[in-house]
């Protein structure tokens, strides 16, 4: 009997093969996003040392590294409905 997950339940990757392998797949791209999203926070706030055009693009690298740290709920709810799609 297949067991219809509840949405954001911690065992839903383990109900399957193919639910394991939505997890595995979305374990990448967060932890991808969150590399990046670091990334530019460290090489923005380092620009932000020195005057002039390198504060401009500080600024636009903490922008980008906000916006990865607002995809990052979106990666989970996307899971979330790849799952709830395969028990249809």
């Amino acid at each position: 009997m297949n067991k219809q997950p509840q949405i954001f339940n911690p065992k839903n990757h383990t109900l399957s093969d193919a639910h394991c392998a939505i997890y595995s797949k979305t374990q990448i791209a967060y932890t991808i996003n969150d590399i990046f999203a670091a990334l530019t926070f460290i090489v923005g706030s380092i620009l932000f040392f020195s005057p002039g055009i390198y504060t401009e693009i500080g600024t636009w690298l903490f922008l980008i590294g906000s916006i990865c740290f607002g995809i990052r709920p979106s990666i989970l709810l996307y899971r979330e409905v790849q799952y709830m799609k395969l028990n249809k």
